[in-house]
């Protein structure tokens, strides 16, 4: 079962990864870059601290600075543990696929990416929703494509990002319930 499982995930990852062309790498490698979405980051902190204020708003850097750290921290832990080789160091896989990542880490298993942006999406979408009730469903969007990027530039398979998105979505919420714990207890809540 679980071979048949890896096979399907391989055979999904090539489609998938197949469908690109030169005319859209740049584009691709832009929304993979670690440091695209900064200026993302930076509407929705002013955000929070627009609807919840400054005191608030250090409860949420702290809140997020821990979740990113978690998200990372199990991400490694997995990849460490399954050593699953990513696309682009798999015998029989690497030779199929378009590769046009700057690296390629050993194992993939799963998704850092996926994880950490859809932990983002969840943790700011929940935060916010009073106040903006589609934001959460754009996040969720920018995460899936976020998560995409990584078979674009043949660095997850599929499965790798359907965990890491799963476990993002998870971390998300719990850091979502941390936060409105802490804003009870020392700031200021409107949730």
């Amino acid at each position: 079962m679980i071979d048949k499982l890896i096979q399907l995930d391989t055979e999904l990852f090539l489609y998938l990864n197949n469908l690109g062309t030169p005319a859209w790498d740049g584009l691709w490698l832009a929304i993979t870059a670690k440091l695209t979405f900064v200026p993302l980051y930076a509407i929705l902190l002013y955000l929070l601290y627009k609807k919840f204020g400054l005191r608030s708003l250090l409860i949420f850097v702290v809140v997020i600075a821990l979740m990113i750290t978690f998200t990372d921290q199990v991400t490694n832990l997995f990849k460490r543990t399954f050593e699953r080789p990513r696309p682009c160091r798999a015998d029989g896989v690497m030779d199929q696929m378009r590769f046009i990542a700057e690296r390629c880490g050993k194992y993939g298993f799963f998704s850092g990416h996926a994880s950490n942006s859809m932990a983002a999406a969840i943790f700011a979408g929940l935060m916010l929703r009073t106040y903006y009730k589609n934001l959460i469903f754009i996040l969720l969007f920018w995460s899936a494509i976020v998560a995409y990027s990584r078979i674009y530039v043949g660095v997850h398979y599929p499965l790798d990002l359907i965990c890491g998105l799963t476990f993002g979505a998870i971390s998300g919420f719990m850091f979502y319930k941390l936060s409105l714990y802490l804003l009870k207890r020392f700031g200021k809540t409107e949730n």
